[in-house]
């Protein structure tokens, strides 16, 4: 039998990382992360996601300062109240029939070999 190597996750991040260079699957992720499902909002998995943006941003140096500072900003808003401003919209815009979208600005399409 031959010998397979199982994926790391430090592989699948590495990987992840090089997927989200791509502005257009950035903001899929982010919009996934942002919807409600079976088990509700994960604040934790929103925040890990942003990080995540945030570090392909950063190898792609289209990370600005501004940028830099706004994220800082919101992940101590998400640490302290754990997203529960976003969890109200997201369940009362569920409520009318709505839900929330994240489109890429741009038509940046960066490394979308992956």
């Amino acid at each position: 039998m031959e010998n397979v190597k199982a994926a790391t996750s430090s592989s699948y991040r590495d990987y992840l990382i090089r997927s989200l260079k791509n502005s257009e699957r950035a903001a899929g992720y982010i919009g996934v992360m942002l919807e409600l499902d079976e088990e509700g909002y994960d604040p934790m998995m929103f925040s890990s996601a942003l990080e995540e943006v945030v570090e392909a941003r950063k190898q792609l140096g289209t990370f600005s300062l501004a940028a830099q500072q706004h994220y800082e900003k919101l992940d101590k808003i998400l640490a302290k109240t754990g997203g529960e401003e976003i969890l109200a919209l997201i369940e009362f815009l569920d409520e009318l029939g709505y839900r929330i979208a994240v489109a890429a600005k741009d038509e940046e399409t960066t490394d979308s070999r992956d």
